[in-house]
């Protein structure tokens, strides 16, 4: 039975995110909105395909200019060591326990492809050897929206990504594995961390209990 999914509530700001750090004056009104359009694409691959309106409220872009004399690269703020389309630092936030390696790769791959589709540069090997793709997984528990935490189950629930499907499953699994080697590191039950549903503070106070 799939596990029927929660509403996504207007106004909350959630994950992934992606903030794109560029030169300043590279891009464009409209090279940047054809950007923001092809990583939002990104963003919804990313979420498991959840092509909904509380997966879309979650996919978030932002552009970050850089004076060109504030970007060294190779010790200088020249081109001299820099490939087409140019200098672009893109971090990518997504929560843990969300993505295996394959996914991830993919997102390297849709990030820079993306950069070098919307600019019109060639493609690589000629390009993009500047385009550098950074992935930060937030731990559960350690994001919040309107004041409460979010947990990866609340972002399931509300991009529309079933509970029953193979992408939950993964994460399921990982927070199981992340869950039994904290306890056997004697790690504190309250320490979060780890999926709501697991309830590892309950389950650690009934093991001290037994000792």
């Amino acid at each position: 039975m799939r596990t029927p999914t929660k509403p996504h509530r207007p106004g909350s700001a959630e994950m992934p995110i992606m903030q794109v750090h560029h030169a300043a004056g590279a891009l464009d009104t409209a090279t940047r909105a054809d950007l923001a359009r092809r990583l939002t694409e990104v963003l919804i691959r990313m979420e498991g395909g959840a092509n909904t309106r509380g997966g879309r409220a979650f996919a978030w872009v932002m552009f970050s200019p850089f004076p060109q004399e504030d970007w060294w690269v190779g010790g200088a703020t020249d081109e001299g060591f820099v490939s087409a389309p140019g200098r672009f630092l893109v971090t990518v936030t997504i929560p843990e326990g969300y993505m295996n390696e394959s996914q991830k790769n993919d997102v390297h791959a849709g990030v820079a492809g993306s950069i070098l589709a919307a600019t019109g540069a060639p493609q690589p090997p000629e390009a993009g050897g500047s385009i550098l793709v950074v992935i930060h997984e937030v731990p559960e528990g350690n994001w919040s929206a309107a004041g409460r935490p979010i947990s990866l189950e609340r972002i399931a629930d509300s991009v529309g990504l079933s509970r029953e499907g193979e992408r939950f499953a993964w994460s399921r699994r990982y927070f199981e594995a992340k869950a039994r080697m904290l306890d056997g590191a004697g790690f504190p039950g309250d320490m979060g961390g780890v999926l709501p549903s697991q309830d590892r503070a309950g389950r650690s106070a009934k093991n001290w209990d037994a000792r």
